[in-house]
C-alpha cells in the first residue's frame, strides 16, 4: 500500500469569539445579564454607562416613579386613602419601606439565640454552638458528632439534648426517625392530656406505634392495634399525636427563604383589548462607547507618528470594536427574546385570554418553523428567563407543554401542564375528597381522557396527596 493525499471540498461553520459572546448573551436572564454588563465595564475601558435607571437615589426615584410606570413592580393596594396633602410623601414612605429586602433567619442563627439565653456554662455552650453549627437545612448532623472534636468532650451527650429541646424540637438527630423520637419524648408528657393515648400508658408505647407508620399513612388502624395491642380508637389517637410532630424540624426555615425572579418580559392589553410586549429594560444599564477612546482610535497614515501614539490608537480601536459587538449582542438579545415572546403569545392566546386551563400543547420547533430560526436559538432564548402575566409569573419554558396523548402539538388539543391546572383547580376548590378516579371521570366530561394512573401521577407532581392525606 502507498500513502497518497486526497484533496476535497468541506463546508462547515466555525464559531468565531464573537458568535460565541453573542449566544452566550442570550441564554442569561436579567440578574446574570446585569453581572456580565459589569463585568465587561471592568475589563473595557471603551465602555461605559449612558445610563442606569436601576441605581437612581432614593430622592430622585419616589417622584419620578408611578405606579402606572413600574410595569415589573407587583404591589398590593396600600389600605387607605389618601385625604392630606402630606399623604404622597406618606404612601412613597410606605411603599419604600414595603420594598425592603430582609434576610431571613436560618435554623443556625435561630438555635444560637436560644443557646444564649440557656442557664448552661461556658463548656457546655461551647460544644453546643459546634453542634448547631453541623447541621444540615433538615436540622440532622451533617457529620457524625464524634467527629467533630479532636478530643471527645465528655458532656457531648448533654450538649446533643440540650440542642434538641431548642425550638425547633428534635433538631441534632440523625434522621427523621431519631428526630420522631426525640419529639415524642419531649412533647408527650404535655400534648397527651387526657385524650385516648394516655390510657395506653407511656413513652415506650408511642416509639413503638413509630414502626408502624406506613400503615398508618395508609389508615390501617386495626391491623396498627393489633401490633400495639391496643384498640382502634387508641391507635388512632396515637396516629393524631404522631401528625403533630415535624420528621424534617429544620425545613421551616428553608422554607421561609424567598427567591425573588425579575420578569424579562410583561404581557398586557391596550385600550384596543390587544396584547402589548414590553421588554424590561429597567435592570441593565444604557451602554455607549467613551468619547476619549473614540478620539483617541484615529491615526493619521501620513507622516510621521510617535509609536506611542500609534499602539495608544490600536489599544482604543481594538477595544471599542469590542464594545460595539458587546452592544450589538445585547440588543440582538432583545430582538429575539421579543419575537420568541410574540410568538409564544400568537400560540398561547387561549392561556392570556382565559388562564392556566387553557395552555395549548406547544414545542420549540413550533416556535422555531414560525420565526425561522433553530430550536436551539428558542431553547437558548427561554432559558432561565421569566414572562409577567396577568395570571402571575411564568418561566417561559412553563408555555412549552407536550399534548396529553401525544408528542408534540401533534396529538390532543390539551396540553400536560394545562391539564394539570385543571386538577389542581378541582382538588382546590374544596373538593378534597376527590379520588384519583373521581378526577378522572370529571375530566373526561370535559372531554380529556386520561387514565386514573395518569391522574395520579400529575398530582404527585403538583405535589398534592391522596383523597385520604387531604
Amino acid at each position: 500500500m502507498q500513502a497518497s493525499f486526497v484533496q476535497k471540498q468541506q463546508f462547515g461553520v466555525k464559531m468565531n469569539p464573537q458568535m460565541y459572546q453573542s449566544l452566550k448573551l442570550m441564554e442569561l436572564p436579567l440578574v446574570d445579564l446585569r453581572e456580565a454588563i459589569e463585568a465587561e465595564l471592568e475589563q473595557n475601558p471603551a465602555l461605559e454607562v449612558l445610563e442606569d435607571r436601576s441605581t437612581v437615589s432614593l430622592d430622585e426615584a419616589v417622584p419620578r416613579q408611578s405606579e402606572e410606570e413600574a410595569y415589573f413592580e407587583t404591589s398590593s393596594d396600600s389600605g387607605y386613602i389618601k385625604t392630606s396633602p402630606g399623604a404622597a410623601d406618606s404612601d412613597a414612605h410606605h411603599l419604600f419601606i414595603e420594598g425592603v429586602l430582609t434576610r431571613p433567619e436560618t435554623l443556625q442563627q435561630h438555635l444560637l439565640w436560644q443557646l444564649q439565653l440557656e442557664p448552661a456554662d461556658i463548656e457546655l455552650r461551647a460544644v453546643a454552638a459546634i453542634l448547631i453549627q453541623n447541621l444540615d437545612d433538615d436540622g440532622f448532623h451533617k457529620e457524625p458528632p464524634e467527629t467533630l472534636f479532636e478530643v471527645l468532650p465528655l458532656r457531648l451527650c448533654e450538649a446533643v439534648d440540650l440542642v434538641r429541646t431548642l425550638d425547633p424540637a428534635g433538631c441534632c438527630t440523625a434522621n427523621y426517625r431519631e428526630s420522631l423520637e426525640a419529639q415524642v419524648i419531649l412533647k408527650l408528657g404535655a400534648a397527651l392530656g387526657n385524650t385516648p393515648v394516655a390510657k395506653t400508658g407511656d413513652i415506650p408505647f408511642i416509639l413503638k406505634a413509630l414502626n408502624h407508620l406506613e400503615l398508618f399513612e395508609k389508615g390501617k388502624f386495626t391491623e396498627v392495634a393489633r401490633e400495639l395491642k391496643c384498640g382502634a380508637e387508641e391507635a388512632r389517637a396515637c396516629f393524631d399525636f404522631i401528625k403533630t410532630l415535624s420528621p424534617f424540624p429544620g425545613r421551616q426555615f428553608t422554607a421561609a427563604e424567598v427567591r425573588f425572579v425579575v420578569p424579562d418580559i410583561k404581557i398586557s392589553k391596550n385600550d384596543e383589548n390587544n396584547f402589548v410586549i414590553i421588554i424590561n429594560n429597567e435592570v441593565i444599564p444604557v451602554l455607549g462607547i467613551n468619547p476619549f477612546f473614540s478620539k483617541l482610535a484615529p491615526v493619521k497614515r501620513s507622516g510621521k507618528k510617535d509609536p506611542s501614539d500609534i499602539q495608544a490608537g490600536e489599544f482604543a480601536r481594538k477595544n471599542i470594536n469590542e464594545a460595539k459587538i458587546f452592544i450589538n449582542s445585547i440588543a440582538m438579545r432583545n430582538h429575539t427574546l421579543k419575537l420568541v415572546a410574540r410568538a409564544i403569545v400568537a400560540f398561547q392566546k387561549p392561556f392570556f385570554e382565559n388562564g392556566p386551563q387553557h395552555l395549548v400543547p406547544l414545542t420549540l420547533g413550533d416556535i422555531a418553523k414560525q420565526l425561522d430560526i433553530h430550536e436551539t436559538t428558542v431553547s437558548r432564548t427561554a432559558h432561565g428567563k421569566y414572562m409577567q402575566t396577568e395570571w402571575g409569573i411564568f418561566e417561559l419554558r412553563y408555555f412549552f407543554s407536550n399534548s396529553i396523548s401525544g408528542a408534540g402539538s401533534s396529538g390532543s388539543s390539551f396540553s400536560k401542564e394545562g391539564v394539570k391546572a385543571i386538577i389542581q383547580e378541582m382538588i382546590g376548590t374544596g373538593n378534597n375528597n376527590l379520588s384519583d378516579h373521581d378526577i378522572s371521570e370529571k375530566l373526561a366530561s370535559r372531554g380529556i381522557s386520561l387514565a386514573r394512573r395518569t391522574v395520579a401521577k400529575y398530582r404527585k407532581e403538583l405535589d398534592l396527596g391522596s383523597s385520604y392525606n387531604r
